[in-house]
């Protein structure tokens, strides 16, 4: 079992709260570390995989001239899916992750392995997190990826 998905389990079980994932690069990843652990469903709620612009938009509510002006891999459209994500769910906090897992897909401005996180709560601000984990392979980049989505759940969630 994750350490980390194990204690963000225990923080939101305390606190009441109910989770969220909006998950591009890591395919679901970060809802099934979560969902791993009996007991989870106490705490997750959903988990959105959304891969293409179009499901980002479909399920999320990330309106495309966001994505076509600043990418599918940005800072602007992780803090969208995060909202979108806590606006379709029961959740108190959601987490999203947008990013270039490699090898392919990126450019001159966005490198492979990039990745921009975003967590967002109820009654609080966006939280946004962009990490170059480099061309290290795609499963290390998911992997990489996971441990800081789950990071992030967990400081939302001992906020309160």
């Amino acid at each position: 079992m994750d350490e980390a998905a194990v204690a963000v389990l225990e923080a939101c079980k305390a606190r009441g709260l109910m989770v969220a994932t909006a998950e591009s690069c890591t395919g679901g990843m970060v809802a099934a570390r979560l969902t791993d652990i009996p007991g989870s469903s106490a705490v997750v709620d959903r988990g959105f995989v959304t891969y293409s612009n179009e499901a980002k938009h479909d399920m999320l509510g990330v309106p495309m001239a966001l994505i076509e002006a600043h990418g599918a891999v940005s800072e602007e459209v992780a803090r969208a899916m995060a909202e979108g994500a806590l606006a379709r769910s029961r959740a108190g906090i959601a987490v999203a992750v947008t990013g270039i897992a490699g090898p392919g897909g990126e450019t001159p401005t966005k490198p492979e392995g990039l990745v921009h996180f975003a967590c967002a709560g109820e009654g609080r601000e966006t939280v946004h997190e962009r990490h170059e984990f480099g061309a290290r392979g795609r499963g290390a980049v998911r992997e990489a990826s996971v441990q800081v989505a789950l990071r992030m759940l967990l400081a939302a969630a001992e906020a309160g």
